[in-house]
């Protein structure tokens, strides 16, 4: 039987709960640019059905962090500000910017979760599978932002590399601190 170290089990968690308030914070902004400047009601109602999902990842994280006694990362009011904005810019700049915004978050948290999914041993069995559903909705997630216009042709690939270096270099401190 293949046990997963404390420690990990503490990176993963710690990281994944910071991860998935950020995605909420994210859809927060893209929503507030929706009902302050820009008026488009089918996007609104993608992002808020992909919110609801986000909340359930973080309620989930939120639960096992307190469960297990450990403590978030000390830069999740960073991550809020900086969630809030990235979801209002990127929706300031139109549809194919903020669905891109989704697609890309979701292609670096499909490798994160895949990563600890590999990584997870039979002592995690529950935590394991938690992490592959939620994985599926983000991969779910990425799609819908495909199919509603994200593009990373021309200026976009910037974007795209911004949104994903950024969500890496947040992984990697919420991890440790």
């Amino acid at each position: 039987m293949k046990k997963t170290d404390k420690k990990l089990i503490e990176e993963f968690l710690r990281v994944d709960h910071a991860g998935e308030r950020g995605a909420i914070k994210i859809y927060e902004g893209q929503l507030l640019a929706l009902k302050t400047f820009m008026k488009n009601e089918d996007l609104k109602s993608k992002l808020e059905e992909m919110k609801l999902h986000e909340q359930e990842h973080a309620d989930f994280f939120d639960k096992e962090i307190k469960k297990r006694n450990i403590k978030p990362t000390k830069f999740l009011p960073l991550w809020d500000l900086l969630g809030i904005s990235l979801g209002f810019g990127s929706t300031i700049l139109g549809n194919k910017a903020a669905m891109l915004c989704t697609a890309s978050v979701e292609e670096v948290i499909d490798e994160h979760y895949q990563n600890q999914i590999n990584k997870l041993g039979d002592d995690e069995k529950e935590l394991k599978k938690k992490i592959i559903k939620f994985r599926e909705d983000e991969l779910h997630h990425k799609d819908i932002a495909y199919k509603n216009g994200a593009s990373k042709a021309g200026v976009y690939s910037i974007l795209d590399k911004v949104i994903k270096t950024g969500s890496r270099i947040a992984i990697t401190i919420s991890e440790k601190v």
